[in-house]
């Protein structure tokens, strides 16, 4: 079994590519939950439902998140009311938070219902929360944001959720900290600790690292077996030429102190990892990772098409089974 750490978008389409070259029933994606959200009355894992609508190839291309073909009735009915209607739900996505919802409220764990999911979308590998208990990602703002079209003014040093920065203020205010809270109490799901000690290798995928990966290795016991697994453990870079290929992860690294480079996203991860996978854009970088006391590896890494992907795939497999 191989085991991947993942985000949203850019560890969906790292997953997308693995299962082109690794059967999918040895795969196990542990996904992050601190993007969770209650809207609406409706449990949220966008996530979760970016990875399985991905691999189920339903996913909106455009967008990277959502579903392709998708209707907005509801949302339409919100603006006319006056609701809020900042974070998108279409039509059929709905259905997936109403399912999720209902099974909470029946008593089922996440886990179970993210197995559920999967399932009906005909997918073989396992996707697992992180943890089943409420995490959430807060960020506090560096500067004054200003009010916008649907956003109402807020001061510096205002805490708000990680979804009301990304989408209702499309990351554009600077943070001076990020909390995630609930991961002191929190534990691993059903799992989460064995797919990572009984892995053949473990993937962290190519997601930001302060939002996406962090939740997950802050949850009580996660690092500590994520650094005992050290040697087999192997890093994608989600910074490429000094930048993310999607959202605000540069931004945010050097916002918070980090240097937005592959050497900069390298020392957050040197205790725990040890193999770092950058672009051949970034190969002069290479002695620099490698002083830091990592194995480098240097291929291809934008995912711009499923055949990149799965070339990205295939070069893990091969750096971690001793084939390059």
């Amino acid at each position: 079994m191989i085991t991947t750490i993942a985000g949203g978008v850019g560890a969906a389409r790292l997953l997308a590519g693995l299962v082109q070259v690794v059967p999918p029933r040895e795969l196990e994606a542990i996904v992050n939950v601190g993007d969770d959200l209650v809207l609406h009355g409706l449990s949220i894992s966008p996530d979760l439902d970016t990875v399985t609508y991905t691999l189920a190839g339903a996913i909106n291309p455009e967008t990277g998140w959502g579903l392709v073909d998708e209707s907005w009735q509801a949302r339409s009915m919100l603006d006319m009311y006056g609701g809020v209607s900042w974070f998108g739900l279409g039509d059929r996505d709905l259905g997936t938070h109403l399912y999720r919802t209902q099974r909470l409220a029946e008593g089922a764990d996440l886990v179970t219902i993210t197995r559920e999911i999967a399932s009906a979308w005909n997918l073989e590998l396992s996707i697992l929360p992180a943890s089943c208990d409420p995490l959430r990602t807060m960020v506090t703002l560096a500067e004054d944001d200003p009010e916008g079209t649907d956003t109402p003014p807020l001061p510096a040093g205002t805490e708000i959720s990680f979804q009301e920065y990304f989408v209702q203020r499309h990351h554009g205010v600077p943070v001076s900290s990020v909390r995630i809270a609930g991961v002191a109490d929190a534990r691993p799901s059903p799992g989460v600790i064995e797919s990572i000690c009984d892995s053949e290798f473990i993937i962290v995928a190519p997601s930001n690292p302060i939002v996406s990966i962090e939740p997950v290795l802050a949850i009580p016991g996660v690092r500590e077996a994520v650094s005992a697994r050290r040697s087999q453990v192997i890093a994608i870079s989600p910074i490429v030429a000094g930048a993310a290929l999607k959202g605000p992860a540069d931004r945010m690294l050097t916002e918070l102190g980090h240097e937005a480079s592959v050497v900069g996203v390298a020392r957050l991860y040197r205790e725990f990892s040890g193999t770092f996978v950058i672009d051949v854009a970034d190969a002069a970088h290479a002695p620099e990772i490698e002083a830091l006391g990592m194995r480098c590896v240097v291929t291809p890494t934008v995912m711009k098409t499923p055949a990149l992907a799965a070339e990205l795939g295939q070069s893990i497999l091969d750096a971690m089974r001793g084939n390059s």
